[in-house]
């Protein structure tokens, strides 16, 4: 038996549209990282990328389970003494709705060059516009 790697020119890529509408974030998230990782392929391969392209639409409508609307709370560091900002959930959602989406996603996908190559197949716009139609991506319920 021999183990089979495919080659970069063997690798199919296609583009999902996903509408983020109603959906609980961290099941979204995570069903979008295994798409972007390629796991959901009979050509998987943990040190190649070979995931396909994902466009979220309506990022601002996604929900959040429990009371994480006033609770959750994202931080950041400057770099700099004293320099650990937060922001929470709701303030968030009002500024870059679409920074939520890339966030979960990002820490679900693995911390090195291949995950951000895999976080680079993802688009996240906040509205229902997205200049990929001429990707005709497909249509994806989650």
């Amino acid at each position: 038996m021999k183990t089979y790697i495919p080659k970069p020119s063997e690798i199919e890529r296609k583009w999902y549209l996903v509408n983020a509408e109603g959906k609980i974030l961290g099941r979204l998230s995570s069903r979008i990282a295994q798409i972007l990782s390629g796991k959901d392929k009979p050509t998987y391969t943990p040190h190649l990328d070979v995931g396909d392209f994902v466009v979220v639409i309506n990022a601002e409508k996604v929900k959040v389970t429990g009371n994480k609307e006033e609770k959750k709370i994202y931080y950041w560091h400057s770099g700099y003494p004293g320099g650990l900002k937060e922001r929470t959930y709701q303030e968030l959602l009002d500024k870059k709705p679409q920074d939520i989406i890339r966030k979960a996603v990002r820490g679900m996908l693995p911390k090195s060059k291949l995950g951000r190559q895999m976080f680079q197949k993802l688009k996240v716009y906040a509205g229902t516009q997205h200049p990929h139609q001429a990707q005709k991506p497909e249509q994806l319920d989650l």
